[in-house]
């Protein structure tokens, strides 16, 4: 930042430091105290800018990434929007394999930053040469002076949680947090902070949000991936239908499961009650929060971060669309459709 004019060089130094909101109309009849690492507040929306900077500025140091190089990843959107920001910025291309369940909006932002986008099948197995990790890799092979980022098995991935998030939520609370609940997907947002967290009070409690149709929560607490946890699920940005080594299953605490249905609900609540936008996963961690309280998980003394990883503009075609919601058959007695739009005849009245 130049301080003399008060700017900054480029959007990328806005990157992190992003605020600790207190939680108050959503979490009323809750035991303790909540707050929301509210990521959207990252230039790129989502909590995905911090890996993304981090894992490309580490390989141009090692020189692995060269000015003309192209960078490719697997992503259901957050990850590709901001490596293609930054790879734009930076001077790369960029090519991202996408899986279709992620949003129309994902998808048209991603091409907007520039990138190749490629959608592939998300129902696949993950070795069929259709799905975006065969893709991906498949498209690293053909390209010459290409990086593959492979944030599901990147380390660096959970160093940049390491060393920016978890520091920032310690510093916010001034060491007096007890609870986080985040997402966990490729798992090194939740690792990363969890890791920093735990060198300071290792009795701090960390608690992964997983899909219903994922096999996280069970390989968490079996040490075996099932095959039959695995079918489709409507959540994008949690659960996996593979072990992804970027998640530290010894550093988490407990894995809590949550539905499509509640989890977007539970986002379209957030934003009605605390004025904050947010995203499907952030609904996804809401949910399991609200699961958690109703069992006693917390209580007066307790103090919740949960982390809203993205941005709710990015799901307008999904769980803010009462269009798409009624077509997952989300709308019952207990959540009607919610929508206050009133279309005023532009024709002037015949007299």
């Amino acid at each position: 930042m130049d301080h003399s004019l008060n700017t900054y060089q480029n959007i990328l130094e806005l990157i992190g430091n992003t605020p600790l909101i207190k939680l108050n109309n959503s979490v009323v009849d809750y035991k303790g105290e909540f707050y929301a690492k509210f990521e959207a507040f990252n230039p790129g929306h989502s909590n995905k800018d911090r890996i993304a900077i981090h894992i490309i500025e580490e390989a141009e140091r090692r020189g692995i990434l060269k000015s003309g190089d192209t960078v490719i990843e697997t992503t259901s959107g957050n990850t590709g929007y901001s490596l293609a920001m930054v790879s734009m910025i930076k001077g790369y291309d960029c090519i991202l394999a996408v899986s279709s369940k992620s949003s129309k909006d994902k998808i048209n932002m991603l091409s907007s930053m520039g990138a190749q986008v490629h959608v592939c099948p998300a129902n696949v197995p993950t070795d069929d040469p259709r799905s975006y990790y065969e893709v991906a890799k498949r498209l690293h092979a053909e390209i010459k002076e290409s990086v593959y980022i492979n944030q599901y098995f990147n380390e660096l991935n959970v160093d940049a949680h390491y060393r920016s998030t978890g520091p920032e939520i310690w510093k916010q609370t001034g060491g007096k947090i007890t609870h986080l609940v985040a997402s966990s997907g490729t798992g090194g947002t939740i690792s990363g902070c969890a890791k920093y967290l735990k060198e300071q009070n290792p009795d701090i409690q960390i608690v992964g949000v997983d899909a219903y149709g994922s096999v996280l929560k069970k390989y968490h607490e079996t040490q075996e991936l099932d095959p039959n946890e695995i079918y489709p699920y409507r959540i994008e940005g949690l659960g996996k239908n593979l072990i992804p080594t970027a998640t530290h299953f010894d550093l988490i605490d407990h894995f809590e499961k949550v539905t499509d249905e509640e989890s977007a609900h539970r986002a379209r609540s957030i934003t009605r009650s605390e004025g904050m936008f947010v995203g499907y996963t952030s609904g996804a961690a809401m949910q399991a929060v609200h699961q958690l309280a109703e069992e006693n998980y917390f209580d007066k003394d307790s103090v919740v971060v949960v982390i809203f990883p993205d941005h709710g503009s990015r799901y307008m075609s999904k769980i803010y669309s009462e269009d798409w919601m009624a077509e997952q058959g989300f709308f019952d007695a207990d959540n009607e459709s919610h929508q206050n739009i009133e279309y005023i005849n532009d024709q002037a009245s015949k007299k």
